[in-house]
Order: structure tokens, then C-alpha cells, then sequence
């Protein structure tokens, strides 16, 4: 085995922070971006969201579809994260997206037990105001400033994701 050079370590180190900069960039929101404001309304319900009046809480809005796996995988864990932290202030909103069609996502809301409300976006209004979203599942964390602090393509790490809804709810107590 040929030892590496200080230049080869040198071009190795920087081609790795290089990497991982990109990587960065790609991967995390674009520093804290006001979410949109936004009123609609609730899948096979009379409920309105709105997104302006749920300041003051964690949101979490999350882009989702019934032939989405990941979206499949990720769901009992938001619904427990959702059951857990919604009496201490959190607000799950899921969004289904224009392509599927509504009796699947009823038949998906029934079967899953889904109690966070659901939102149809069926003209893709939802999702253009959040960057025109194409890939599911994609979340969205919404501080309880308002400011959108995590957005993932994928899912989600639920641990870390507990643990930062966790410490909103705290500090929003704390300031209140």
C-alpha cells in the first residue's frame, strides 16, 4: 500500500470539506425563511388552516402520497409524534398531494388513523407556496416564530426531529 504525500492529505482535506459545503448547501434550507401564509382547508372536514394564527407553536407540514413508501414508513411516527406533543402545542399539517387521487387519501386517512388534519392540494397551491414541491415525503419545521428551521427531502430523523419540536415547546413556554 503507497503512503499518501502531506499534498495528497492536503487535496484529500480539501476536496472532503469541499464536498461536504455542497452537500450542505444542497440539503439544508436556505437560512430561516418565513413560512407562507396560508388558509386552507382541512381534507373531508370543515376545519381551515391557517398558518398566520398557529404562530406562537411548532408546525410541521409535511408533503406526502399514497404510492410514497417513505411517506408510508414515516406516517406512524408522525402520528405518535403528533398524539405526544400536539396537547403541548405542536400542529401537524399533512399534505396530499395534487396527483392523488381523494378517495385514496380518504381510504389512507381511515386506515391509518391519521388525527393530524390532512390538507388536499389538489391546484398545487400548497405546495407552490412552499417552493414548488415535487418529491415526497418533504417536511417543512415551522418554528413557533413563524420561520421555517428544517426542511428535508426524505425522511425524516424522528429522534432529532422530537427532540428540536422538544425544545420549541419549552422555549415558547419559557418566552410566554
Amino acid at each position: 500500500m503507497k503512503k499518501l504525500s502531506l499534498r495528497d492529505w492536503i487535496i484529500s482535506g480539501f476536496m472532503g470539506a469541499l464536498l461536504l459545503t455542497v452537500a450542505y448547501i444542497w440539503f439544508s434550507p436556505a437560512g430561516a425563511q418565513t413560512a407562507p401564509d396560508l388558509k386552507v382547508s382541512a381534507f373531508n372536514s370543515s376545519r381551515v388552516i391557517d398558518l398566520k394564527a398557529l404562530k406562537g407553536r411548532p408546525v410541521l407540514v409535511t408533503f406526502w402520497a399514497t404510492s410514497c413508501q417513505g411517506c408510508l414508513k414515516e406516517m406512524p411516527h408522525l402520528i405518535e409524534l403528533y398524539k405526544e406533543l400536539a396537547p403541548k402545542g405542536l400542529e401537524i399539517i399533512g399534505v396530499a398531494m395534487s396527483y392523488d387521487r381523494p378517495d385514496h387519501i380518504l381510504e389512507m386517512q381511515k386506515q391509518k388513523q391519521i388525527p393530524y388534519p390532512i390538507v388536499y392540494d389538489g391546484v398545487s397551491e400548497v405546495s407552490r407556496a412552499f417552493g414548488d414541491i415535487r418529491l415526497t415525503p418533504t417536511t417543512f419545521l415551522i418554528n413557533p416564530q413563524g420561520q421555517i428551521v428544517r426542511q428535508k427531502i426524505g425522511e425524516m430523523d424522528m429522534k432529532l426531529l422530537h427532540a428540536q419540536i422538544i425544545t420549541m415547546i419549552n422555549n415558547s413556554k419559557k418566552h410566554s
